[in-house]
């Protein structure tokens, strides 16, 4: 092979070579991913401050268990009925009987062997009270740390207050609250006043006598 037709070969190959190159690094630059500097439709969020759950006020008891069902008690109460009994003289069951519990001394239901907890929390407490026993029925095992009652408690407030009704109506002996007042309204500026007032430099009003001293009789 003659030195000319080597070096034509050799070309040949070098610019085939260099094609190849020059399209791979063209496809590269054209097909290229780029990531954005910054993610487009950023939102940007004010945080606040963690205020947590809402306080739960306690219920009016004077406004609010008159106006409430006894019925829909009666029927939160079939969750309880599996340990309870709610009727007059009833058995004792898993739990003590639930007739006129509110006003009765906590721990004190006849041959019902109650917790060491219940009786410590009966040497504090005289009665069940309407707040007392709402904050046991919501929940059981934290307002009272070590008692055998192992039902969860009622977390709707409604469902507390319409059991609650139901239980006034099976002997409760505590007397309902007063209801609340209410809010006085803010008072109203005494804006008629206001009006009443002439303008500093108003004309008198038409028709209206002036008060002047009396004329001083001529003495004699």
């Amino acid at each position: 092979m003659s030195d000319l037709t080597f070096n034509k070969i050799a070309g040949g190959l070098l610019a085939t070579g260099l094609v190849i190159f020059g399209l791979r690094e063209l496809t590269t630059v054209m097909f290229a991913h780029h990531e954005p500097e910054k993610a487009g439709y950023a939102i940007a969020v004010a945080e606040g401050p963690d205020e947590g759950p809402a306080e739960e006020v306690a219920p009016d008891w004077g406004t609010v268990i008159p106006v409430t069902n006894a019925e829909v008690g009666k029927a939160v109460a079939a969750k309880c009925a599996s340990c309870h009994t709610f009727d007059a003289g009833g058995a004792n069951g898993t739990g003590p009987n639930l007739y006129g519990i509110l006003g009765h001394k906590p721990g004190a239901r006849p041959g019902f062997a109650y917790s060491p907890a219940m009786v410590e929390y009966a040497a504090s407490h005289p009665l069940w009270t309407w707040d007392e026993l709402d904050h046991f029925l919501k929940a059981p095992a934290k307002h009272m740390p070590g008692t055998k009652m192992t039902f969860v408690g009622l977390k709707k407030q409604e469902d507390r207050v319409a059991m609650m009704a139901y239980l006034n109506t099976l002997g409760a002996t505590l007397p309902l609250p007063a209801p609340r007042p209410a809010a006085a309204p803010a008072e109203a500026a005494p804006a008629a006043d206001a009006a009443a007032a002439p303008a500093a430099g108003a004309a008198p009003v038409e028709g209206a006598a002036a008060a002047a001293p009396a004329p001083t009789p001529a003495a004699k």
